[in-house]
């Protein structure tokens, strides 16, 4: 029997999401976790418990962030749609109005939009890196510049799991000036007081959960294509090296900006995060009607080019949307998981934010957040 503490809150009302954030410690095998909800710009559950470093036994606190992987792709696409009601982005103009680069090679007529939903021919590059170089950031702007589309843009979609971030982010940098990271820290995480970082301060690194490799059945290969675009050309083994070592408790990766997989973040601060994107959190909401209602739609679904199976997942602009294999809390849900089991997304319908880190990465089969969700869902519906 798990009899890890848990600490935190549940109002009353929530206390199904409480019990199977208890549950997932008894029966799931989670190790360090958290998981906040907001409603109507208020905070109704705030829940941590376990180790944040197994190997030390430091524990989990209300403070303790995770790197959360593809949760950070829809940090970035609120960071779009913020440039989108400024005027300064235009998510249907072509890539080149804001990075005349990009163009070469069959570029020239993508769309910022197709950027945000996997469609651009872009999931791998050619170019081999080193793991510098990939830190770097220029380096893989130079590759994505010389590299041409693996198949017509527009006509198909795969999953873009790490060149999403360096696809969207130098968009971002282009007009802002600013390193995608830097553009969060400033227009978001300061103003809203949130521990969510792309690019890690050194003061931060200490804090930061241990990841553990998943539980039960590793990830599946997919193809080499799909492998080739989750490891940037095997510049670092992805999820976990040959001894078990995630790639990601690397110091110098955490400090790095790599906004399609590296965000690191409290449960809390994402569900801040999404809960001001949809109510009066910090003097929101920060997204339009007119935002959400492109957000939502589903621009892309069914077989990829390259990949596993379809299962059922839906892309909007930048955000995953309701879907089969994450449900969330219906059709006005916005958000993103991330590789190991993370979740964090906003609803404007219920007015939720929603946030889930942890640091056991799951298996192919993990139903923590889904199972999590799910009891959210039943306690807003009674």
């Amino acid at each position: 029997m798990n009899d890890t503490p848990i600490h935190g809150h549940a109002d009353e009302g929530f206390g199904p999401v409480a019990d199977v954030f208890r549950d997932n410690f008894v029966h799931r095998g989670e190790v360090g976790a958290a998981v906040a909800v907001y409603l109507r710009g208020t905070k109704v559950v705030d829940l941590y418990g376990g180790l944040a470093d197994q190997r030390s036994g430091r524990p989990w606190t209300a403070d303790t962030p995770a790197v959360v992987f593809s949760v950070t792709k829809g940090i970035m696409a609120i960071c779009a749609y913020l440039l989108v009601q400024q005027g300064r982005l235009d998510l249907d103009a072509p890539v080149i109005r804001y990075w005349p680069e990009f163009g070469r090679h069959g570029k020239a007529e993508i769309p910022v939009r197709w950027l945000l939903t996997h469609q651009s021919g872009l999931p791998t590059l050619d170019r081999a890196f080193t793991r510098a170089e990939v830190l770097a950031w220029d380096p893989v702007i130079e590759a994505i510049e010389a590299q041409t589309p693996l198949w017509q843009p527009g006509t198909a979609h795969s999953y873009h799991p790490i060149t999403y971030g360096w696809l969207i982010g130098e968009v971002i940098r282009r007009i802002t000036g600013e390193m995608p990271g830097t553009y969060l820290a400033r227009t978001l995480a300061e103003p809203l007081g949130l521990r969510t970082w792309v690019g890690l301060p050194p003061a931060e690194r200490d804090a930061v959960a241990w990841m553990l490799a998943p539980l039960g059945e590793p990830f599946p290969a997919g193809d080499p294509v799909a492998d080739r675009g989750i490891t940037m050309g095997g510049a670092f083994a992805f999820p976990a090296d040959a001894a078990g070592l995630v790639s990601f408790n690397d110091p110098a990766i955490q400090a790095a900006q790599i906004p399609g997989a590296g965000g690191i973040s409290t449960a809390e601060s994402l569900a801040r995060l999404y809960a001001a994107c949809v109510s009066e959190v910090g003097g929101g909401p920060l997204l339009t009607t007119a935002s959400v209602d492109d957000a939502v739609t589903v621009r892309v679904a069914g077989q990829q080019v390259y990949g596993l199976p379809d299962v059922g997942h839906r892309w909007g602009t930048g955000f995953l949307v309701h879907s089969t294999p994450r449900p969330m809390l219906g059709e006005r849900s916005f958000g993103h998981d991330g590789a190991g089991g993370h979740l964090a997304f906003g609803d404007d319908q219920h007015r939720v934010g929603f946030g889930y880190v942890v640091n056991q990465m799951g298996g192919v089969v993990d139903e923590r957040a889904n199972l999590l969700a799910a009891a959210l869902l039943s306690c807003l519906s009674k």
